[in-house]
């Protein structure tokens, strides 16, 4: 492990010295990668920093043990420093693990009726507002790209387009199907439906990640439908996107948002541009899972991931156990999904370093 901290320190001081550099501050790309990454090692840095600091208090603390009157201090000292230390080393080790290479990126948003017919439409609305609210509170900007309504006021399906720091760390835990249970407005005998919604998030394709030869593409245009702001419905601004029409491989993208039809243009490539790189994500997930012969089940977005039961106020994340499985329904739609989304990222760090002990035991038993 020490290594390895030795090699990010220098990377550390290797990306600060670089963003002095005029050269990486005239490429906009080259400074966003820098300032990126700079990010993501700052805590790990300023970890060991603090680390360097209390093992000079530590020898420090031990000389003093020599004299009667101030070893009784001195061992107060040490007992602390070394707690300390020994927190500092989990957290170290936990800094060390594998990062997600999609975390900072902006996402693609799609949400899908599922079973349950016009209730179904109405807790994709129910959903869209969740991630809103939850978007908002972490600084993220959601932008609905395009949505198909359905009846009593719901949708059939929303594509929406989240942007801002670590955009996809937030929202990776939502894929898979929720399930929602409650007395549609409908039911006259106060019959608890069960409905569903399939969530979709796909990062976005970074340039030069994904090949989208454009002659494979069909762009059409047409006018705008559903409420819109003025002059939206008067011009033929929407853009529909095309991959290989007509094959097995065909995939559609609707992008409708404002009134200008190059940026729609723009968008519809750049959702399509991600789901090429899902399917391609996808296809090499499949053939490593064919090759260990193990399902990833958190991976399997036909999963039923969570449960939003109206009645007893209560939301259930089936990933989860013990305590943190269940939230308070009315927190979780207001936009509080932290707790939840914590819950699963440290169950995920310790599954890791589980794997990680186990790999080691192997390794120290084949030596």
């Amino acid at each position: 492990m020490s290594s390895r901290l030795s090699e990010l320190r220098s990377e550390f001081a290797l990306v600060e010295r670089a963003l002095g550099d005029p050269a990486a501050l005239a490429d906009g790309r080259e400074y966003t990668r820098l300032t990126r990454r700079h990010r993501e090692l700052l805590p790990l840095v300023t970890l060991l920093r603090e680390q360097e600091g209390l093992e000079a208090d530590l020898a420090g603390a031990r000389e003093l043990l020599v004299d009667p009157d101030m070893r009784e201090l001195a061992q107060g000292e040490v007992r602390a420093v070394e707690a300390r230390l020994a927190d500092l080393a989990a957290e170290l080790e936990v800094l060390l693990l594998p990062s997600d290479p999609d975390d900072a990126k902006d996402v693609i948003l799609e949400l899908r009726a599922g079973a349950g017919g016009a209730e179904a439409g109405l807790f994709v609305t129910d959903l869209l507002r969740m991630y809103g609210r939850y978007a908002e509170g972490l600084g993220l900007k959601l932008n609905v790209l395009d949505a198909a309504e359905s009846d009593l006021g719901g949708a059939s399906k929303v594509v929406a387009e989240v942007t801002g720091e670590n955009a996809y760390r937030a929202l990776k835990w939502e894929r898979g199907v929720h399930r929602v249970q409650r007395v549609p407005a409908t039911e006259s005998q106060g019959r608890i439906h069960t409905s569903t919604a399939t969530v979709a998030v796909l990062p976005e394709a970074e340039p030069g990640e994904v090949s989208l030869d454009l002659s494979e593409v069909r762009i059409d245009v047409f006018r705008s439908q559903g409420a819109g702001g003025q002059g939206v419905n008067t011009t033929d601004s929407a853009v529909r996107a095309v991959y290989r029409a007509g094959t097995p491989d065909e995939i559609m993208v609707v992008c409708q948002d404002g009134r200008s039809q190059i940026k729609n243009r723009e968008k519809a490539l750049q959702v399509l541009a991600a789901r090429l790189a899902e399917r391609e994500r996808a296809a090499r997930a499949e053939t490593e899972r064919q090759e260990r012969a193990s399902q990833v089940g958190s991976g399997d977005r036909s999963e039923k991931i969570r449960t939003y039961n109206y009645p007893q106020n209560r939301v259930t994340d089936h990933r989860l156990e013990g305590e943190h499985k269940n939230r308070p329904l009315d927190s979780v739609m207001a936009g509080a999904l932290g707790p939840v989304v914590g819950a699963l990222a440290r169950d995920e760090r310790e599954r890791q370093l589980l794997e990680l002990a186990a790999q080691e035991g192997q390794r120290h038993g084949a030596a």
